[in-house]
């Protein structure tokens, strides 16, 4: 006869068998299997360990199981009262009141007041990734972090909040949005008081008292307060940007990033401000906006004592003092004391024009210069000068014109003493020393002082003229040269002089007329010293010493010095007279000549 096994005596129930059970059939078999067991025991029968614990982790599997079900909970905390199913739990939960850590990392030493957290935290250091995505492939550390994944695939959103009705992929989730109804915030930090709705915000808070930054890139070694912050900081290193836009094709590191990127595209402004309601896509323009309302200017200048709205602005300033510049081109070796600035100059390098136009397929190099061409279109002047009454398209240009009105300038040059009322044009007047011209055009060689100066050029290259009358259809290199044709039609006459009130189209035009009044003359030869009030007479002049005469007429060959006295020269060929006398009809070949004669009249 074989001898006695472990089988022949025990009967082993799966779940779902237990589960068909009533409870008097449980308890006769616990009993049975107990009695069973005492008698084997008894008489001599050898246990193995393993068949022992096994049968011992049956049992309380099926009584966990059992007292789910039931609602029943054994364990209760003394110190709250609330009650637990199972012991574990409640050991877990007592640590919240002692805030004492029970399991300890061997490696780092960082502990834990859960034993699932610290087999999480462990895998940081071996780096295993055993949950792997069977649709996209990507693997994650733990069963829990791949089932929140998958929502991202399926577009599950079961858990509904029943105050807004917004929809959740995770339960966690709901819980969290919730507060933002109740407003709770249970979490205080005895530091400085500072309260939060979440025990983690609350935990990441407490790195800015301890400095703790425990996420360490390995390729460089920087730290992070956050792990998604390391995540996002490695992909500059491996150069990955999932984040594509489907309209542009543009790729980003953040998703913020791309929905940001989105609005362009959209037009969308969702940050609208309650007292001016104007819209901004973005939400820190939107609170640098607000801080423009209150007057706050939180960031101070330590040396001038100059205060900012933002901290950017500051360091910016700070520069001018130190004169540092503090962003460099790698191409060009072209340093700038700002970094947009830099981002803006690196586009010259790679012709990128990322931002168009979609009402005249214009593109340009950055969004801000998009939305100032946009004001063409639109004609929009938002910003009124409160002296003059002057409206303006943009609020840097409104500022410009302000310091007409106060005559400040801030901005001296070292070398000669000069003033000027804007730092570019001290920049732009500093080559002038230096006689350094670092643009040049790409097609014929010629070299410019400022990058402006270079665009200006190409377009006699390109022939493009992109500013046109709307009276008349002459088209301009010039939005400037555009405003001031305009008042050809329009009769406007915005310069008058103080002295004789004769009034004047353009600026220059007023102060060539002032110099009949004051006599001056600026524009003096140093062959002859000859001096003159026009700096075109002046160059005429010059030709004269030189000898040249650039002009010359196609059918005798005779040279001239200047253009006008060459169209002059050529009516005496064709007997053509241009100049018309408006009173009598009477025709001259030379303007002089129909100006003596028009005193006859007067």
């Amino acid at each position: 006869m074989d001898a006695l096994t472990y089988d022949d005596v025990h009967v082993n129930f799966t779940r779902e068998e237990w589960a068909l059970l009533d409870p008097s059939q449980k308890s006769l078999y616990k009993d049975v299997m107990q009695e069973t067991y005492r008698n084997l025991t008894a008489i001599g029968y050898n246990w193995e360990d393993h068949t022992i614990e096994e049968h011992c982790q049956s049992f309380r599997r099926h009584g966990r199981h059992e007292r789910c079900h039931a609602g029943e909970k054994l364990s209760e905390n003394t110190h709250c009262g609330k009650a637990f199913s199972q012991n574990s739990h409640l050991q877990t939960h007592k640590s919240t009141h002692t805030r004492e850590q029970l399991y300890k990392c061997k490696q780092c030493g960082k502990a834990f007041t859960c034993r699932n957290e610290l087999q999480s935290h462990k895998r940081i250091h071996t780096g295993e990734k055993s949950y792997e995505c069977n649709q996209c492939g990507k693997a994650f550390k733990s069963h829990r972090y791949l089932q929140v994944h998958k929502t991202i695939h399926t577009g599950e959103k079961p858990y509904v909040c029943d105050q807004c009705g917004k929809a959740f992929a995770h339960r966690r989730t709901l819980r969290r949005h919730e507060i933002i109804h109740t407003g709770r915030k249970s979490y205080k930090c005895n530091q400085c008081g500072k309260a939060f709705a979440y025990h983690s915000y609350l935990q990441v808070h407490k790195r800015i008292h301890t400095g703790e930054k425990p996420y360490e890139c390995d390729w460089c070694g920087k730290a992070f307060v956050h792990y998604s912050h390391l995540q996002v900081h490695k992909r500059i290193h491996t150069g990955e940007k999932p984040y594509e836009c489907n309209r542009c094709g543009k790729a980003f590191v953040r998703q913020n990033d791309l929905k940001r990127h989105e609005r362009i595209h959209t037009g969308e402004k969702p940050y609208k401000c309650n007292e001016c309601e104007k819209a901004f896509a973005h939400h820190h323009n939107f609170r640098m906006h607000k801080m423009m309302h209150a007057g706050e200017k939180p960031y101070k200048c330590n040396q001038c004592g100059k205060a900012f709205s933002q901290n950017s602005h500051l360091q910016t300033h700070k520069s001018t003092h130190t004169r540092e510049e503090l962003y460099k081109c790698k191409q060009c070796g072209k340093a700038f004391t700002c970094r947009n600035e830099l981002q803006s100059h690196k586009r010259i390098h790679i012709g990128e024009k990322s931002y168009e136009c979609n009402q005249c397929g214009k593109a340009f190099k950055s969004h801000r210069y998009l939305q100032v061409h946009k004001t063409i279109h639109t004609g929009e002047k938002p910003y009124v000068c409160d002296q003059c009454g002057k409206a303006f398209a943009h609020v840097r240009n409104l500022r410009m014109h302000k310091i007409i009105h106060n005559g400040r300038k801030s901005y001296k040059c070292s070398q000669c003493g000069k003033a000027f009322a804007q730092l570019s044009h001290l920049k732009t007047h500093g080559i002038t020393h230096t006689g350094e011209k670092p643009y040049k055009c790409d097609q014929c060689g010629k070299a410019f002082a400022s990058h402006s100066y270079l665009q200006v050029h190409k377009t006699i290259h390109t022939g493009e003229k992109p500013y046109e009358c709307d009276w008349c259809g002459k088209a301009f290199i010039y939005c400037s040269h555009l405003q001031v044709h305009k008042r050809i039609h329009t009769g406007e006459k915005p310069y008058e002089c103080n002295r004789c009130g004769k009034a004047f189209v353009r600026q220059n035009d007023l102060k060539r007329h002032e110099r009949i009044h004051t006599g001056e003359k600026p524009y003096k030869c140093n062959e002859c010293e000859k001096a003159f009030a026009r700096h075109h007479n002046f160059q005429m002049h010059k030709m004269m010493h030189a000898g040249e005469k650039p002009y010359k007429c196609n059918q005798c060959g005779k040279a001239f010095s200047q253009n006008s006295h060459l169209q002059t020269h050529k009516s005496t060929h064709t007997r053509e007279e241009l100049y018309k006398c408006k009173q009598c009809g009477k025709a001259f070949t030379c303007r002089n000549e129909l100006q003596s004669h028009k005193r006859i009249h007067t």
